[in-house]
């Protein structure tokens, strides 16, 4: 690869969306051609994308995330248009950026503490997608492309039961939606992409209790995963668990690019299709919890509610010098393992690990897939008399 490619700068997606190619005579010609590489979002296949002065049935069906009327053909305003991407970017470039600085962004702890249970027994939330630059280090500053400019997205926290009321308005130039792990609803309808300015609503009812994943699911999702857009929802069972402190790691892996002028490095798709991540990383920051621990004392029992957001890789979740009393293998409280050492959790997947810290000491939690997790999966547990 010449140095040339390496250095220079890929095209914003702004440039591309205005760009009126020599072979084409019009937007739908241009984004129609661009189908051809096969991207698919909630399982159907994408038609050509309506020119830009005729909105898609599923924008008519308008921001309330309702089906369209009968006889309108439901089509996604998505991906076509962040997936012609792909024609603009050789191998190592990095996805194109709007965020113009970062050397004024301060590094700050993602809290893994699980947050209280709100009395209410509808959550009410209204997300944005936003491009931020957000310090994972002290030296590394990345162009995250998230939800309410936090990665990984906020930790939301609900019961078996309650009612979601979930609302996404896109304040980026590159299409994108939302998909619940924990949702049992259309996704052609509800996890449907809309285009900067424009806002997604549906409701849901969780049935299972658990640790899942959310993500925008907007194609291609390798790309929208791995630039930051993904989190944490964990449902409590409607009866509850024993008192215990709770902690939420998300487990991810970051591919970056070369930092610009400005110190800012991208996230590289083409290293995101080659699998092998700069970083694995708890809460989007490598090492963040070896540096500063989670704090429990002598006799807390501990509960980690692990989400695994890959994109691609699996945790081996393993704390040094204790053991897992119980593991929910499905919905807590059932389905429970007892002295476990280590268990993976997929790609997408998530689940629950309890102990009770009945030593004092520095207890290092890893993804014992070390060729991983010395990438930056490694934090203490550090338990106080």
């Amino acid at each position: 690869m010449s140095q040339s490619r390496l250095t220079s700068s890929p095209p914003l997606l702004s440039e591309l969306l205005d760009r009126e190619p020599s072979n084409a005579t019009n937007r739908r010609t241009f984004f129609g051609q661009a189908s051809t590489l096969g991207l698919f979002v909630g399982g159907a296949a994408l038609t050509g994308c309506l020119s830009k002065d005729e909105p898609s049935a599923a924008a008519r069906a308008g921001d309330s995330g309702k089906a369209a009327p009968a006889g309108a053909q439901l089509q996604n305003p998505n991906s076509k248009l962040d997936t012609a991407l792909h024609g603009e970017m050789s191998a190592g470039a990095a996805i194109p950026s709007t965020v113009a600085t970062g050397a004024s962004v301060a590094f700050h702890r993602y809290d893994p503490a699980l947050p209280p249970l709100s009395r209410e027994r509808t959550i009410r939330l209204h997300w944005r997608a936003q491009e931020v630059p957000v310090r994972i280090s002290q030296d590394t500053t990345v162009a995250a492309w998230t939800f309410e400019g936090s990665l990984p997205g906020p930790i939301v926290h609900c019961r078996v039961g309650d009612t979601v009321e979930f609302t996404l308005t896109n304040e980026h130039v590159v299409p994108h939606s939302m998909d619940f792990h924990a949702a049992q609803i259309d996704p052609q309808v509800a996890f449907r992409s809309v285009m900067k300015g424009q806002s997604v609503t549906f409701t849901f009812r969780p049935k299972w209790a658990g640790a899942f994943m959310y993500h925008c699911g907007s194609s291609p999702v390798l790309m929208h995963i791995g630039a930051g857009m993904y989190g944490a929802i964990v449902v409590s069972p409607a009866e509850p668990l024993p008192p215990a402190k709770e902690f939420v790691l998300v487990q991810s892996e970051l591919y970056l690019g070369n930092a610009d002028a400005s110190g800012i490095r991208a996230f590289d798709y083409e290293k995101m299709l080659s699998t092998v991540p700069d970083f694995v990383v708890f809460n989007g920051r490598p090492l963040q919890y070896a540096n500063e621990p989670i704090r429990v004392n002598v006799g807390d029992r501990v509960r980690f509610w692990l989400v695994n957001c890959g994109p691609t890789h699996p945790c081996s979740f393993h704390v040094v010098g204790e053991q897992f009393d119980t593991v929910y293998l499905g919905a807590p409280p059932g389905s429970q393992i007892r002295g476990v050492q280590t268990w993976g959790v997929a790609a997408g997947g998530g689940m629950c690990f309890e102990l009770v810290c009945d030593v004092a000491g520095e207890f290092p939690f890893v993804n014992h897939g070390f060729g991983h997790g010395q990438k930056g999966t490694i934090g203490f547990l550090s338990v106080k008399t």
